[in-house]
């Protein structure tokens, strides 16, 4: 009797949901059942999360339903969370029940990494997904309220201090110097009052850019009254805020961001599988070591670069190269045909510093700033959001912001 091959996707990111979208055309409806399981019955584009939490954009922007571009006809949609894989009985134990597969895709996405620093977890936000991104835009406009309204004379309430120098953390101050004005504006308070501090262990921030490009977007933030505080290591974060540097200065603030690290999902270390800084090591067809039938992507996986001898950067445009390659393979497996390498396509590197600001590193190395980069990094975004959702939700939650 034949048994129609089950594949079950887990998580519906940048690499989950391409995936999917990509074994719907590949795959005629009775080569294979497919399942996609997400917490959420939404996708989210994690690379606009900053926007959303500094509240420059409507959180409903930045997600969009899965049953909009994943018709349930053809994928069956769970909505749960995921608590263990059992590699052994080819099943997934989830929340509120379990699945069996025949081939897995697991593409959890990432987790915080406070890298062990003392009262980080407890203390500060972090940037993770929709709901954390919009508890601290609340947030911080709860602290102007408050001021505005003299419940309190402290002005460090009004002090946003972000830890991590990162893409995260330098988008995300870049988005503050946008929303902060306004802020004071809205509630009449006075703009000096209010401070945007970025605390960043490394003597400089964006390390995947050149020196020139990094000077211009310190330059260019500071103007807008960033300030940053670089070779500074974070030592403790309190109730009160960072405890810095061998003289252990308290930097008081009444919204802390932690921005610093990232790791792969925990249920792959509650699964069993071998993790290198929290991560899979997969093999060059994507696949967990030992595991034929399983597939890692995203931030859950260490993709080497085997020229450069390093993994490549776990970033959205790679995720979504991976649920490309995953597509095929997975293809090729059910068809008993040889898997491809996985071969990453660098189309450059862009990273926001505000609405209409931005440094970029794209194609031949071409270098650009300012007006132009903002632009290439719509660009960007409205092109990831296009390979997800095609032509519909692109005109719907594209970005076409005038500068």
């Amino acid at each position: 009797m034949y048994h129609k091959p089950k594949i079950v996707v887990l998580g519906a990111g940048y690499a989950g949901l391409k995936t999917t979208r990509d074994l719907t055309k590949l795959l005629a409806p009775e080569e294979a059942d497919i399942v996609l399981i997400n917490k959420h019955n939404y996708h989210y584009e994690t690379t606009w999360l900053h926007e959303v939490a500094a509240g420059t954009i409507n959180l409903n922007q930045a997600r969009f339903m899965i049953s909009d571009v994943i018709h349930p006809s053809r994928v069956r949609l769970i909505y749960d969370t995921v608590e263990k894989i059992d590699t052994e009985e080819q099943r997934v134990i989830l929340k509120n029940g379990e699945i069996t597969y025949d081939y897995l895709v697991v593409a959890l996405g990432f987790e915080t990494n406070t890298f062990g620093i003392k009262g980080m977890e407890e203390y500060a936000y972090s940037i993770v997904d929709i709901n954390s991104s919009r508890l601290i835009r609340e947030h911080i406009e709860l602290q102007f309220a408050k001021y505005s309204a003299g419940e309190s004379d402290d002005e460090s309430a009004l002090t946003i201090l972000v830890g991590g120098a990162g893409f995260t953390g330098i988008e995300f101050v870049g988005e503050l110097a946008e929303k902060v004005p306004q802020l004071c504006r809205k509630y009449d308070i006075d703009r000096s009052k209010a401070r945007i501090i970025n605390v960043e262990a490394m003597p400089s921030i964006l390390p995947m850019f050149d020196k020139d490009l990094v000077d211009y977007a310190i330059r260019s933030l500071e103007d807008r009254g960033v300030e940053f505080r670089l070779g500074t290591p974070i030592k403790e974060c309190t109730p009160e805020g960072f405890i810095v540097g061998d003289d252990n200065e308290l930097i008081k603030a009444g919204t802390v961001v932690w921005t610093g690290g990232v790791t792969g999902n925990s249920v792959l270390g509650k699964s069993g599988f071998e993790l290198e800084r929290g991560k899979v090591m997969v093999e060059p067809d994507l696949r967990a070591p030992g595991h034929e039938n399983i597939f890692v992507l995203g931030d859950c996986a260490w993709v080497m670069d085997e020229e450069a001898g390093r993994p490549y950067p776990p970033t959205a445009q790679a995720a979504l190269q991976h649920g490309e390659t995953c597509a095929r393979n997975l293809r090729a497996l059910l068809r008993g045909e040889p898997l491809e390498k996985f071969q990453f396509i660098d189309r450059g590197t862009v990273a926001s510093l505000g609405i209409s600001d931005g440094i970029a590193n794209i194609f031949n190395d071409t270098k650009l700033k300012g007006k132009a980069a903002a632009a290439m990094k719509k660009v960007v975004d409205n092109r990831a959001l296009f390979l997800l959702g095609g032509t519909k939700i692109l005109l719907k939650k594209g970005k076409v912001r005038p500068f």
